[in-house]
């Protein structure tokens, strides 16, 4: 079967159709009134490890894939500063941003004019503000969103991609992204996880109608959604000095 009938099959067939009949926000004051919930993520291990921690059906044992497919809801930057070493839990940062421009806190301001946003301002060359990036991601199949929060040494790759997509007049939310996990290794010899990305396939006109509303959705749920929910932490600990990225070292 030719690549592009095989495209064409699986968006007749794909589940993101149900979407119809879906509103996130009715599901989530219906089902979740009185209760305290947000979105699962999805993990990105360290060590140099090239397989994604995935949300199953038992939260103490989540999947493990090498590669997951998924459409891109919505992304933003996310900083976050604190004062005193951030060892986990879920105290909120003394300055954050949502939107990498201006920080909120203390110091607050201007993020490009931030010594904290600086790379020498943390251990080791990092900088003190760790910089990632929040994604939305809905698996076909899937109803609610799942979040993927990129580390700094992965947002190189990620912009690379999103201006690959551009240049051919896509949006990010327009496409099934396929998202693949590398070993890259700093200069003094330590592992990481990164991220990398591709085109799976493009969203046919109806998905994508289905998919813009649910992104709007999306994005003002995101400003209920604060950087105590991160599930990455950043414990000092081994740090590359040209990314900034907290790693860990092979055992």
């Amino acid at each position: 079967m030719k690549n592009n009938e095989s495209t064409a099959l699986a968006a007749t067939n794909s589940a993101f159709l149900a979407l119809k009949d879906f509103n996130l926000n009715d599901a989530l004051s219906e089902e979740l009134t009185g209760l305290s919930g947000s979105f699962e993520r999805i993990k990105i291990p360290a060590g140099g490890m090239t397989v994604f921690e995935i949300p199953g059906d038992n939260p103490d044992s989540p999947e493990t894939v090498r590669e997951f497919s998924a459409v891109i809801l919505y992304h933003h930057p996310l900083n976050a500063y604190y004062t005193d070493k951030y060892t986990g839990g879920s105290n909120p940062p003394d300055c954050g941003s949502f939107d990498g421009v201006i920080g909120t806190g203390t110091p607050g301001g201007e993020c490009a004019k931030c010594p904290y946003n600086q790379f020498g301002s943390g251990d080791n060359g990092a900088k003190a503000c760790k910089n990632r990036r929040r994604i939305y991601l809905l698996r076909e199949g899937e109803i609610f969103p799942l979040i993927l929060s990129l580390p700094t040494g992965s947002l190189k790759d990620f912009s690379r991609y999103i201006m690959r997509l551009l240049t051919k007049g896509k949006k990010s939310n327009a496409v099934v992204t396929k998202f693949t996990l590398k070993k890259a290794t700093n200069n003094n010899g330590i592992a990481y996880s990164q991220a990398q990305f591709s085109v799976d396939r493009a969203l046919t006109d109806e998905e994508y109608a289905l998919i813009c509303g649910l992104t709007e959705q999306v994005k003002a749920f995101s400003l209920r959604v604060g950087h105590d929910t991160e599930s990455t932490v950043d414990v000092p600990a081994n740090v590359d000095p040209e990314t900034g990225e907290i790693i860990e070292p092979l055992a």
